[in-house]
């Protein structure tokens, strides 16, 4: 990368390109004047896009003087951290300000001396390297951070599906009925809960094996899901063979509806169980339970009254839908 001159006198850009070839510094671009630097610096000149480490600049030169330049490169993005040392003739304080004001970091003053010449350009340098350096480490670091973040994100999501299944588990059950339950009290609209059960499921694994059994447990949540329309209506897996769906802002009538669909699907999947004592094929029994935001109720007791609901189911038959005592449906 390099450094560049921009001074209106050759005799001064002369010199101070010697004394920084002698050092070693060999990329030097000298310019002579603030338009031919942005130029250089827009990538319209015949260098083409220069990456530019360091910028020596004159502060009085004729059109435009070295602090308005200044300020001008340092409004690019791709500049605002190439140090800029102004070269100036004089030390007046305003002069001094106005420069450190623009964005120079430093300056020299004529007639230049090559020991403090080279001092201060080394010092320029080694601040942009390490500036460079810094930004760089923070970028990595940036991109660690978001790739952590992101495996994280993965983590937390695994962690709510079941691994069967791939819905809903019952912790992420848990934590949604109580958000929704949160939500129904505090916008005032009912909440519905439905516990559903696969009946004889323990005679169809002991018929067709436990591979089987995982399959029908696949093709019951698919064919659940297909069911279930609404993006808010969360269906998760309660625990081996049963499943619970939260309803939010459906009050008895329109949980009964879907209960019943639910129960309807399965049974037209035709999932084969030979040994079930309520039919030649797969189905669920199903308790609704519905909650207004008046009855000031617990997630608990709500999953209590929805499991003595699924037990009304079972005793009076199976393959039914039951409600809550406390609802009529």
């Amino acid at each position: 990368m390099a450094i560049v001159i921009v001074d209106d006198t050759i005799f001064s850009l002369e010199v101070i390109k010697a004394f920084l070839i002698k050092e070693g510094y060999l990329d030097v671009i000298t310019v002579k004047s603030a338009r031919e630097l942005y130029e250089l610096v827009d990538g319209y000149s015949d260098r083409g896009m220069v990456e530019i480490d360091l910028i020596l600049m004159d502060i009085i030169m004729p059109d435009i003087d070295g602090i308005e330049a200044c300020r001008s490169i340092k409004k690019r993005e791709w500049l605002a951290d190439v140090p800029v040392i102004m070269v100036t003739a004089t030390t007046e304080k305003d002069n001094l300000q106005l420069a450190f004001s623009a964005g120079a970091m430093d300056f020299i003053k004529k007639p230049l001396e090559r020991v403090e010449l080279v001092a201060r350009v080394r010092s320029a340098l080694r601040l942009k390297h390490e500036t460079a350096r810094r930004k760089a480490r923070e970028t990595e670091l940036l991109e660690v951070t978001r790739q952590l973040q992101a495996a994280n994100e993965r983590l937390q999501h695994l962690t709510f599906l079941d691994g069967l299944t791939g819905i809903a588990n019952r912790r992420h059950f848990d934590e949604e009925l109580l958000q929704e339950s949160r939500r129904a009290k505090r916008d005032k609209t009912p909440l519905s809960l439905i516990m559903l059960d696969i009946d004889y499921f323990k005679a169809f694994n002991d018929t067709y094996g436990h591979l089987k059994g995982d399959d029908c447990l696949k093709i019951v949540t698919s064919t659940l899901k297909k069911t279930l329309k609404r993006p808010g209506d969360l269906l998760a897996r309660y625990g081996g063979e049963e499943f619970a769906v939260v309803l939010p802002n459906t009050d008895e009538v329109g949980a009964a509806v879907i209960a019943e669909e639910l129960r309807t699907s399965i049974e037209s999947a035709g999932i084969v169980h030979i040994n079930s004592l309520c039919a030649d094929y797969v189905t669920v029994s199903l308790g609704v339970v519905t909650r207004c935001p008046e009855q000031d109720e617990t997630p608990d007791a709500m999953i209590l009254a929805a499991d003595r609901a699924l037990y009304r189911s079972k005793h009076e038959g199976r393959n039914r839908v039951s409600s809550d005592a406390n609802t009529e449906i």
